[in-house]
């Protein structure tokens, strides 16, 4: 069978462009309203609201839309888009009840330069702006790669070239900051040769691949036995390096429509290179926020390199509620539960309606699609604000569908959508201009690694429950399309925002983006390697550069000369690690100590040899101390951490092989401990 995508679909969002007047609530029309009604009135009333206005919408006597058809236009047949439209007017006549508020993000036009001001601030560039010498904006630069280096440099002159324009102040030019000679600003770069995972290339070493096994790769695509298209992701290069070599003239397919079938996609999978694979969540907090602006740095190359333009919204920032539950920022509604439960990363609420709806409503025929009672649903909202932090509310009342419903209104009452406003347009444009599945995930990759922390922890948890209601489709009637139409009207038309014709016409390409994070998750919540290699590169940059800092201050040189005539022990050969003084000692190369606070025995000294992995070394632990485990380490899944040198704090993959591990990041310590929920 053949499983090649035929994908298409490129719609103008009217309401998502950075340029779109806001949108006044009261004179908003339906967007019923908006498509001219041929139908008779007997017609009209033979047929439920939805299946009318998906008939409408499809109908060849409807004039086309007041927009250019591009290559790629999404195109599903009526009947399957039915979904969508029924859950729109559901939205619309929740919106028009009161039961939810109809507040609208606005939008601001940006002026010349201020979108390139704002990219560079983004990215962690602001120095180029400011004109201070920031050594964490100078390690990012040495990090980057040539293509993210040239996007770096295109927006830079933008801003630059606006700037002088305006005659607003005097710019500082690049090559004043890093002392180039050259006509133009250029940034240095590092070479693009691969880069084994989670670590950084070694001289003269190429990575090593595992075979195949069980363990051994990241399989995203189909259930077992059914066909479909294997292909394989590596994340030793950076996406927008290993599409350079493409045809600039590349010309997108023509008229091409959406397969609605699960078989349509292809089956992708991640090779563990000898370093494991790393998520989101095994990383320190310090070192995400590096990842996100080598994220960006590396779709607006990739965007580039395709020669399709990264648009970006810029929302005028709409304040939420301070308390309470829905309509609340993801932020503030953490704050508040961290009071109660510390640590937590998805909102209280959020969590009890996926719990209950996960204990009770999976099997459950069309959950998500069948909406609940609308005067139901508006009285256990009410309800539940009252009562959900005082314990007091009965789950036991609240039925399956209506719970879904709450769990909607949940994410359309965001202030702010869940994969935020300002990348709204590029979730859409990597559909409408991209032809490839595979690149079609490779910019979905880089959105997710794009979120705050609460969006994308809480995008997780929603999605890993969406994959569980398709796992129970032989019960609840909902596949992965069905789904994927449901949920993408509540993500993509937000907080009480009606949809025009326009608008629906990005019916089956939202679709098929949530198609995409529901059946790749796994693979969307693993941070590509490279990223990793270069957040690597930029700890040690910094740490060179404040070692710089430290010899030049007159005080320290001082003492530096008085500890050296005191000094009489030999130097720490290359490769030792620093360990506390009780337990210092002359460490032969390729042995590590292990601290294992929770164990009886806190600490063992482990030679590596090219085969050993991170849970060899968990299982050696366990069995010296199986008799005498203490009573907090019950019940608690343990991994091995790597802390400090060139990475803040790594949770390491069990399988990582650790003497590569170690030569990637030989100033470590290496500890047991619980994982990060």
């Amino acid at each position: 069978m053949n499983m090649e995508m035929k994908d298409s679909g490129s719609v103008v969002l009217t309401a998502y462009h950075p340029h779109s007047p806001a949108r006044i609530p009261g004179m908003e029309q339906s967007f019923v309203q908006d498509i001219p009604s041929s139908h008779s009135p007997t017609s009209r009333k033979s047929l439920p609201r939805c299946r009318r206005i998906n008939r409408m919408l499809s109908n060849e006597s409807a004039p086309p839309p007041a927009f250019s058809r591009s290559n790629s236009q999404a195109s599903m047949d009526s009947t399957s888009m039915e979904d969508f439209w029924c859950e729109v007017e559901s939205i619309k006549e929740s919106s028009e009840d009161g039961s939810e508020e109809a507040t609208l993000l606005e939008f601001k036009p940006a002026d010349e330069g201020e979108l390139e001001a704002e990219w560079l601030q983004d990215v962690g560039l602001s120095t180029l702006i400011s004109g201070a010498e920031e050594e964490d904006g100078q390690a990012l630069l040495s990090t980057l790669t040539r293509t993210q280096a040239a996007a770096v440099q295109k927006r830079y002159n933008t801003y630059t070239q606006t700037l002088r324009k305006k005659n607003k102040h005097t710019v500082r030019d690049v090559r004043d900051i890093f002392g180039t000679n050259d006509s133009s600003p250029t940034f240095e770069t590092v070479p693009v040769s691969p880069v084994p995972s989670n670590g950084i290339q070694l001289p003269g070493q190429k990575p090593v691949w595992k075979s195949v096994s069980s363990n051994s790769c990241l399989d995203c695509g189909l259930d077992k036995g059914s066909p479909s298209v294997t292909e394989e992701l590596s994340y030793e290069v950076s996406f927008s390096e290993s599409i350079t070599l493409l045809p600039k003239t590349q010309e997108w397919p023509k008229n091409q429509r959406f397969k609605k079938e699960d078989s349509a996609l292809p089956r992708f999978i991640v090779r563990k290179s000898r370093f494991g694979l790393t998520e989101v969540g095994d990383l320190s907090p310090e070192d995400m926020k590096k990842i996100r602006y080598l994220s960006l740095i590396e779709l607006t190359a990739f965007y580039d390199a395709l020669g399709v333009e990264l648009k970006r919204n810029r929302a005028e920032r709409v304040r939420g509620r301070e308390n309470g539950l829905f309509g609340v920022p993801l932020t503030v509604l953490l704050e508040n539960d961290q009071k109660k439960v510390p640590g937590i990363k998805v909102p209280l609420i959020f969590q009890k309606l996926l719990l209950k709806l996960e204990e009770t409503g999976l099997e459950t025929e069309g959950i998500l699609r069948v909406p609940g009672s609308a005067s139901r649903v508006k009285n256990l909202h009410q309800e539940l604000e009252a009562k959900f932090y005082e314990d007091t509310f009965d789950w036991d009342q609240v039925r399956n569908n209506d719970a879904a419903g709450l769990l909607k209104m949940f994410i359309r009452e965001l202030p702010s959508p869940l994969f935020t406003v300002e990348y709204l347009p590029a979730f859409i444009t990597l559909v409408e201009k991209i032809s490839k599945i595979k690149l079609q995930l490779q910019a979905l990759h880089l959105l997710i690694m794009l979120l705050p922390e609460a969006n994308r922890d809480t995008a997780k948890a929603f999605l890993q429950f969406l994959k569980k209601v398709v796992a129970n489709e032989g019960k609840n009637k909902m596949n992965l399309w069905n789904v994927s139409m449901i949920v993408a009207p509540n993500l993509f038309i937000y907080k009480g925002k009606r949809a025009n014709q326009q608008e629906m016409q990005a019916a089956a390409t939202t679709a098929h983006i949530v198609r995409l994070l529901i059946r790749y998750q796994d693979i969307l919540w693993t941070v590509p390697s490279f990223l990793i290699s270069q957040v690597r590169k930029m700890n040690e940059a910094a740490m060179n550069n404040s070692k710089r800092q430290l010899m030049f201050d007159k005080g320290v040189r001082k003492l530096l000369r008085r500890k050296t005539m005191e000094r009489e022990r030999p130097e720490r050969p290359e490769g030792a690690v620093t360990f506390p003084p009780y337990l210092q000692s002359d460490i032969p190369e390729g042995v590590i100590r292990v601290y294992a606070p929770l164990h009886s025995k806190v600490s063992m000294a482990i030679q590596l040899n090219s085969q050993t992995k991170a849970k060899d070394i968990l299982a050696r632990f366990h069995c010296e101390n199986s008799r005498s485990s203490s009573q907090n380490m019950r019940g608690q899944i343990q991994s091995l951490h790597e802390i400090g040198g060139n990475i803040g704090q790594h949770c390491l993959d069990p399988d990582a092989y650790m003497l590569d591990v170690y030569r990637a990041n030989p100033q470590a310590e290496w500890v047991i401990k619980p994982k990060a929920s």
